[in-house]
């Protein structure tokens, strides 16, 4: 048997690391994802200059400066306008559909997700996917003073999605969260809550987590972060290595100051056969599914789990008629350490698995560039995949505070039948019907701690954040604690789960928890 014509394949792929130190001779954003871009189109086989002009459609994600306002806040150095336009120029393409995808980095993964449907339902024939993001560069430029001339002004159709739903409400802004740093250690310490792990104890455990990638990292010719360094050195809070927000140090967290690029170029079964692309090189999506957690943090079931991820992991493997066990290759998100231990909790796999949990070696080793990483993770796996036929990799894709995600289950081997995506909101609807603790934003009176973390400046404690429960009905707050050097040495140095203490409204008009 053969495929149908209409099933959506992947055809290209390829990413782009920039080294150049001198600002000045160094890429803008959007000619960072040219560069990937043409090292795609390339990977297909054919001549890019004279394929890049049968794309129809042309999807960026979007670059983290574009992603906190509404309009894009002003960049120092000038912008492009329209990023596919600024892409296309430069690969000679003219798409009939210029997209600017939402905030998050599970923008990649759902992006092929859509595409795929698109391409067989055959509103698409070619489409081209990049991202990329230059913030080592512009670094190195506002330090030296330099001024760079990144501003473009394409003509041509866009349309922009804009930066998706907010994630945080004001209420929690107020108290800290909002902020990926300060809020993913929330996850880690109800975590380790789970596991029954002192402080000391699970500083171990995420350096064993972490010391594979770093190996993973140091092999990989596109990392920028790529020191081998021990489960003991990950663990060590140094110097060099100091907390950010507690408990994870440095060299957990995601490091976004990189120049990277990657792209993947996707068609029909049909298109590819007919413009005389190798069937070696195609690689079919087997199994895809998105779902998202419940908005807001404060509203989480709670936060050592992820529904959304066991649910939409669920139905990508699902309609792949695969299992966990069926995964030869791994890459789940990892912007911090709860992002993939929550994710091997939800699909049942332990966190030192023989098949490794990573293909570039993270968001901390390999670089972390902006909502475009999972690209990496997909250009990374499509020539594995290509070296072994009936191999099968997945793929997990996480935007905002474990907020978004997406799943992609690929493989050389062929689909056969009919490609067929289920509808993204029955699984959101799911999700959206599991029951909420309550919220209350003026709590007062006894109360327990749910979790907890201290906000670092410069490796030095300046801020409590605890999300606590009433005694008296359970419901959820989110407070702060004082700010004393003695309170704020008590949160670093003892157990603080399930802490008893009081809490009501501070002189700020701020929720503040005592012990």
């Amino acid at each position: 048997m053969t495929p149908e014509d209409s099933t959506p394949i992947l055809i290209g792929a390829g990413q782009f690391t920039g080294r150049e130190i001198d600002p000045l001779k160094a890429h803008s954003p959007m000619g960072l994802a040219a560069k990937a871009a043409v090292a795609a189109l390339a990977d297909t086989g054919l001549d890019p200059n004279q394929f890049a002009q049968a794309i129809d459609t042309l999807a960026v994600v979007r670059i983290f400066p574009d992603s906190f306002n509404r309009p894009r806040m002003p960049n120092p150095f000038g912008r492009a306008e329209n990023p596919p336009r600024a892409v296309a120029r430069r690969l000679g393409a003219n798409p009939e559909r210029a997209i600017y995808g939402h905030v998050g980095g599970n923008t990649p993964q759902t992006f092929i997700n859509e595409m795929a449907q698109r391409i067989s339902e055959g509103e698409v024939g070619v489409a081209l996917i990049t991202g990329s993001e230059a913030i080592k560069t512009a670094q190195r430029a506002l330090r030296a003073g330099l001024t760079l001339d990144w501003q473009e002004d394409d003509a041509g159709s866009l349309e922009d999605r804009g930066i998706g739903a907010t994630l945080a409400s004001a209420h929690e802004f107020a108290h800290g969260l909002g902020v990926p740093v300060n809020t993913y250690p929330l996850f880690e310490n109800a975590l380790r809550g789970q596991l029954g792990h002192s402080v000391d104890e699970h500083l171990r455990y995420m350096g064993e987590l972490l010391a594979p990638f770093t190996e993973v990292a140091a092999d990989n010719p596109f990392s920028l972060y790529g020191t081998r360094r021990s489960a003991t050195e990950l663990a060590q809070v140094s110097a060099e290595n100091r907390f950010i927000g507690f408990p994870y140090p440095k060299w957990m967290n995601a490091m976004d100051g990189v120049d990277q690029a990657a792209a993947v170029v996707m068609t029909s079964v049909g298109r590819a056969r007919d413009i005389g692309i190798d069937p070696a090189r195609w690689i079919f999506l087997h199994g895809c599914a998105e779902a998202s957690e419940k908005r807001l943090v404060s509203d989480r079931l709670d936060y050592y789990s992820s529904p959304a991820i066991r649910l939409n992991a669920q139905r990508a493997l699902a309609m792949a008629g695969k299992t966990v066990n069926d995964i030869n290759l791994f890459d789940f998100y990892s912007c911090f350490p709860s992002a993939v231990e929550i994710a091997c909790r939800e699909l049942g796999i332990a966190v030192n698995d023989a098949r490794g949990l990573t293909l570039t070696g993270g968001l901390p080793f390999f670089g972390g560039p902006g909502n475009n990483y999972s690209m990496h993770a997909i250009a990374t796996l499509v020539p594995k995949l290509r070296a072994q036929p009936t191999a099968f990799g997945l793929i997990t894709a996480n935007g905002g505070y474990l907020s978004k995600h997406a799943t992609g289950i690929y493989s050389a081997t062929q689909v056969l039948g009919e490609w067929k995506r289920e509808d993204p909101a029955r699984c959101q609807a799911e999700v959206d019907a599991m029951p909420s603790p309550r919220l209350t934003e003026t709590p007062t009176g006894e109360a327990r701690v749910e979790t907890y973390t201290v906000v670092h400046e410069r490796g030095m404690p300046v801020r409590g954040i605890v999300i606590g429960r009433l005694l008296a009905d359970d419901s959820r707050f989110v407070a702060n604690t004082q700010d004393d050097e003695q309170t704020l040495a008590q949160l670093l140095g003892e157990e603080m789960l399930n802490r008893p203490g009081l809490v009501g409204a501070d002189v700020n008009g701020l929720n503040l928890f005592t012990f």
